[in-house]
């Protein structure tokens, strides 16, 4: 048996391995890629990996993946497309592709010849149709409580549709974060922590109270503690010890409330 709200010091291959099938509501997790990360040497097996997050993840259930790619040699690896289209292959469905867009990115050399990269991809997978789907909406500046919208069809043709909405509508799936540290125990000595909030919001979108999350890569922990103040049981793995006492010290002292968005 597997036990919940906790960081296992291993291979993510070895912790999923004691799950039964159809297990995980939702995993949320941010792998190291390319060159872009030093995850103190370690490596990790992409294609088995995923085979393994398929087999465990329920039915209806989601795996989020937050994800960038390295330029060698002048051209960009395309890694993250390859992975994506991995998934399909094996049986996920590619729900949505989001964009974690930084709001204080490394800025480019003035003397280079790209612009500076400000942007992750974050894949929402899903096995089968989607079960869970709480989405995050915003207040809309129109003063009336009927959105219009204009759909074309095959021929051409602009129909409208207008549907009640109360004022709301829900956000874009661009989300613009800080990178770096956004509470108080952030400061988490680990080369590739993601924002909180945007853990948080993933948390809330695509589970529910009491469903369990999983991160392959748990690193400072920042899924475990979002899942914990989001009222998710959750499961980690983490190759490094150091990256394990590291989460395992942060997850201490956990915050009574926090802003999600």
């Amino acid at each position: 048996m597997i036990e919940l709200n906790k960081i296992y010091c291993e291979n993510c291959l070895d912790t999923m391995a004691k799950m039964p099938d159809d297990f995980i509501d939702l995993t949320v997790t941010s792998p190291p890629y390319d060159n872009l990360r030093d995850y103190n040497g370690y490596e990790f097996d992409f294609e088995s990996i995923a085979k393994e997050l398929f087999r465990i993840t329920k039915k209806g259930g989601v795996v989020v993946w937050v994800v960038g790619d390295a330029t060698i040699k002048g051209s960009e690896t395309g890694t993250s497309f390859r992975q994506a289209l991995y998934f399909k292959e094996i049986g996920f469905n590619l729900h949505d592709t989001m964009i974690y867009a930084k709001e204080n990115p490394m800025p480019a050399q003035l003397d280079g010849n790209r612009y500076s990269n400000s942007f992750e991809y974050m894949f929402v997978l899903c096995k089968s149709n989607i079960k869970t789907h709480n989405l995050v909406t915003t207040t809309t500046t129109t003063t009336t409580t009927q959105a219009k919208r204009y759909f074309y069809q095959k021929d051409g043709s602009k129909i409208l549709s207008t549907k009640d909405t109360n004022n709301k509508k829900v956000i874009e799936n661009i989300w613009y974060f800080g990178v770096g540290y956004n509470n108080n125990d952030d400061k988490t000595y680990h080369p590739a922590s993601y924002p909180e909030k945007l853990v948080l919001r993933h948390i809330y979108s695509w589970s529910n109270e009491g469903d369990l999350v999983y991160d392959p890569f748990m690193g400072s922990g920042t899924t475990a503690k979002a899942a914990h103040l989001l009222k998710r049981k959750w499961i980690g793995s983490e190759i490094s010890q150091e990256y394990v006492d590291l989460a395992n010290k942060r997850l201490k002292k956990y915050l009574d409330q926090i802003t999600l968005f």
